[in-house]
């Protein structure tokens, strides 16, 4: 779990005058020096937005903000997407990433995989086990993949994947079956 301190400064106003404030240590009257006028609130879509930015003496309060789930899954980032939220781009994005197109020279495996009409997750699946990429083979498994689609040689991710990620694989399905 992420956490983030924050300070929040609290000022108080005085019942004489609306105009002005005090800093809270004003208001306990230490210091002997007189109050200061702060800078205009800057001012956003009609309403202002008064704060104090730097800490003082006086009343403040930390507070701690949780951001997320406690995992990644969980929070939505990995393997949250469904089959159908995959598409072309994401083939196209993940062949990039892994500089599958630097080693190629061009687009034509992946664009001979999508006019295959394999679906994109397939294809990703095809591609990570080509890679032996574990962690975005079970993404896709996760989202539906299916690994026993042939490309356009007839081979299967399984035919395409070294003797561990085959192992992966299908403990993968039978531990979802």
């Amino acid at each position: 779990m992420a956490s983030i301190p924050c300070t929040i400064q609290l000022a108080t106003r005085t019942a004489s005058s609306s105009t002005r404030w005090k800093s809270p240590r004003a208001t306990q009257g230490g210091g002997g020096a007189a109050p200061r006028t702060p800078l205009p609130a800057p001012r956003m879509q009609g309403w202002s937005l008064p704060s104090k930015v730097a800490p003082a003496r006086g009343s403040w309060r930390v507070g701690f903000f949780k951001f997320g789930n406690k995992d990644a899954e969980g929070a939505g980032i990995y393997g949250s997407q469904g089959r159908d939220d995959f598409d072309r781009d994401d083939v196209e994005q993940y062949f990039n990433y892994m500089g599958m197109l630097a080693v190629e020279g061009t687009y034509d495996k992946m664009e001979a995989l999508l006019n295959e009409n394999i679906h994109p997750v397939d294809i990703l699946l095809l591609l990570a086990a080509s890679e032996g990429d574990l962690p975005k083979i079970e993404e896709v498994l996760k989202a539906g993949a299916k690994y026993d689609v042939k490309d356009a040689d007839g081979r299967t991710a399984l035919d395409r994947a070294n003797p561990e990620v085959r192992e992966f694989i299908t403990g993968f399905a039978t531990a979802k079956a």
